[in-house]
């Protein structure tokens, strides 16, 4: 069984599931870094030369394709848009939301512009957290709220939730 965490961009899904996997001996993948590695490009340069469209097409087929046990799992913030992407990790996973408040969120993004942040044009950050949020809540089995916790306090809620 897969553990697949799922937030917005800013959340600690990469930080957090590295420890979460190291704690119970699972491997990590972040699914941002295999788009990366398989386009040969960052993801912002996607965006930017391809379009957003184009990017969720691409990160559709590479998270729909992924062939992973006991591996924890870290998502792009938009892979939720993709019903296909979103179905295939529910088969192989648990999903985990990492919830934190659009306010935290604004804080620890300094520099969106390079984070790969699918952002339609005229939108903002608030914008599309609050477009993602219902959408997190739908898919995710289990939400955690991340909100002034140290990494290592969420990772050890997850881990007593996941034992239970």
């Amino acid at each position: 069984m897969n553990i697949v965490l799922l937030g917005m961009s800013g959340a600690g899904k990469s930080t957090l599931g590295v420890l979460l996997a190291k704690a119970l001996g699972m491997d990590f993948i972040d699914t941002d870094l295999v788009i990366q590695q398989q386009e040969g490009r960052l993801l912002q340069e996607i965006i930017d030369h391809d379009g957003i469209v184009k990017f969720m097409e691409i990160e559709e087929k590479i998270v729909s394709e992924l062939k992973l046990k006991n591996c924890v799992i870290s998502t792009g913030g938009s892979v939720i848009y993709s019903n296909k992407a979103m179905n295939a990790l529910k088969q192989v996973g648990q999903i985990v939301y990492l919830h934190v408040p659009y306010e935290e969120i604004q804080k620890r993004l300094i520099n969106i512009t390079t984070r790969g942040i699918v952002m339609k044009k005229g939108n903002s950050l608030k914008d599309v957290y609050e477009e993602r949020l219902p959408l997190y809540m739908k898919y995710s089995d289990k939400t955690f709220d991340c909100s002034n916790k140290d990494i290592e306090r969420c990772v050890s809620e997850i881990i007593e939730s996941m034992q239970e």
